[in-house]
């Protein structure tokens, strides 16, 4: 009996699990639970009731001042929740990824690293802890953000991807970062930093490619071994190892656990145990992210908080305010629409769990003061607390602003109420622009639809006749006033809604000429049984243009050579 009293941290989880059961589904009613967690973990934390707990011996028993304890443990929550995701990829659709990952990613940290930096740095701090403090605050919170895109459904989204893919360059970058922090702290005069830095990343891309290729020949095999035995228990162990074991490895080698997490993440999902694992750590990861969300809230030292509150809050403000105008910028630079750009732009504007790391590692090393780590510490803390509050206002803003244009474009449409003998384009890609600047060059009037707001927008801005909208939808074609129209043409590239598009349209108005590109020979032959007047198919064309300077080439007349591709047609 004596022995049960001295589990480690019995205490501690016997209030988590209160907290998990109790407090966080009443404020759930009017907060997100990761917001819950944040104000629960305050409340609790050595900050919270902490302070009163010699005064009132009562508190003692709910508080948790065991921060470096907690923060251990809730490390697992975030290796869960990397493993996860990586379960929800593949290598194909990260591949597919890359020039956000490795653009946009590696800019937004470059970029807001060096003005936090300089910021840092014209308010008196030394070069060595501007460096640091620009390069953790550039980060976001990985393990927050994500959680909060989990749970409205909008991770598989446009926004979803992009933001992940920003995150997953930052997770990446702080093995860069902490070595750099380490080398500050320790290097003498004459030491090639840029040497060791080079060989520490060199080491960081053996070790993820070892994993990767020994993962692809051991994951399925064990795992089917497992699974053949029946036994629950022994497939939770085997997850939780595989995820635990690769993060260790990670860690090991100088990586983020959470990337190792990651990794082993994204080797199971190129396997048929993809789904039963992602329903056995559920919950498992739940309550890791809880206890890991609660730890962020506890490391909250409020005294200080009330001792500058003014510059603690201009700088919260200030840092959320400069990483949102960076982000963006740099979404809009990358092309993404622009309403998205600030719903990603919002997502991405607090500081990261990194920071803690980061900080704490510079503290001890004499890099950055004991007063501007703690003060930049609760900075840090306080702009994760409002992640779901940005959240909630990158949501409403985005949709804001994709009403607004589409009110615009619909405004626009209704001002062509007049025109007649027109060509209506459906989709304002490479092919409706090409279609587009041969009409416009004949003298001839066109309107464009196109679905995507940014594409619509830069159109207009040179004064093309392009409108926001779904061309696959019939009421928008018919706003384009395509009842009146010489012909339509619609070059979208997705099949069923081209082919739905095309009956719906026969049916509208059979004496509109209906103009379609195909992808091949096959949906050609739908498209004109459909009702299409002519259906191009672009491989085919493609072809047939080639040949045609193939011929050339060889030398044949130009009259030969057209009437050998006219044959072909």
């Amino acid at each position: 009996m004596e022995s049960q009293l001295h589990i480690p941290y019995l205490r501690e989880v016997i209030v988590f699990l209160a907290v998990a059961g109790f407090a966080v589904p009443l404020l759930q009613r009017k907060f997100s639970p990761v917001l819950g967690y944040l104000l629960i973990g305050g409340l609790i934390g050595p900050y919270g009731l902490g302070l009163f707990a010699n005064d009132y011996p009562i508190a003692s028993y709910v508080v948790i001042d065991d921060l470096d304890g907690v923060r251990a443990l809730a490390e697992i929550g975030v290796i869960f929740l990397l493993f996860a995701i990586g379960l929800e990829l593949s290598l194909d659709r990260l591949w597919s990824m890359r020039r956000f990952v490795f653009g946009l990613g590696t800019a937004q940290i470059v970029l807001t690293g060096m003005l936090i930096g300089s910021i840092a740095y014209a308010w008196g701090n030394s070069g060595s802890a501007a460096l640091v403090l620009g390069a953790c605050l550039a980060l976001s919170s990985t393990a927050i953000v994500m959680q909060l895109l989990i749970e409205k459904g909008r991770l598989t989204t446009p926004v979803g991807r992009s933001v992940f893919s920003v995150l997953l360059m930052q997770d990446l970058a702080v093995v860069p970062i902490l070595f750099i922090v380490g080398v500050l702290g320790t290097v003498s005069a004459g030491e090639s930093i840029a040497w060791d830095l080079a060989l520490a990343l060199g080491e960081a891309a053996v070790t993820v490619v070892v994993i990767y290729a020994v993962g692809r020949l051991l994951v399925r095999p064990i795992f089917r071994l497992i699974a053949q035995t029946g036994s629950r228990e022994a497939f939770m162990a085997m997850i939780v190892l595989v995820a635990l074991g690769t993060a260790a490895v990670t860690g090991v080698v100088g990586l983020s656990m959470a990337l190792g997490a990651f990794l082993a993440g994204l080797l199971i999902a190129e396997t048929e145990y993809r789904h039963q694992v992602e329903v056995d750590i559920e919950p498992f990861k739940g309550l890791m992210l809880g206890l890991f969300f609660m730890s962020v809230g506890m490391g909250i030292d409020w005294r200080v908080l009330g001792e500058s509150p003014f510059w603690i809050a201009a700088s919260v403000v200030g840092l959320i305010a400069l990483k949102a105008v960076v982000n963006i910028g740099l979404f809009l630079l990358w092309k993404l629409p622009r309403h998205r750009a600030v719903e990603a732009g919002l997502l991405l504007s607090q500081a990261g769990e990194f920071a803690f790391i980061v900080v704490g590692l510079a503290m001890s090393l004499g890099l950055v003061p004991g007063p501007t780590g703690q003060f930049m510490l609760i900075v840090a803390s306080l702009t994760m607390m409002l992640t779901p509050v940005l959240e909630l206002m990158a949501r409403k803003s985005g949709a804001l602003i994709e009403e607004q244009t589409a009110r615009g474009a619909t405004e626009q449409a209704e001002a062509t109420e007049a025109l007649e003998g027109h060509v209506v384009i459906g989709g304002f890609g490479r092919v409706g622009r090409l279609i587009a600047s041969i009409l416009d060059r004949e003298g001839l009037s066109y309107i464009a639809i196109d679905k995507d707001p940014a594409v619509a927008a830069q159109a207009r801005s040179m004064g093309l006749p392009v409108r926001f909208g779904d061309a696959s939808r019939l009421d928008v074609l018919q706003a384009a006033r395509v009842r009146h129209a010489t012909a339509l043409v619609v070059t979208l590239g997705d099949e069923i809604p081209t082919e739905r598009l095309t009956a719906r349209m026969r049916e509208a108005a059979p004496h509109v000429p209906l103009f379609v590109r195909a992808r091949d020979g096959d949906q050609a032959e739908r498209l004109t049984n459909a009702g299409a007047t002519a259906a191009v198919p672009e491989t085919i064309e493609a072809s047939l243009q080639l040949a045609a300077r193939v011929l050339e080439g060889c030398g044949f007349d130009d009259d030969v050579v057209q009437r050998r591709i006219q044959l072909e047609r």
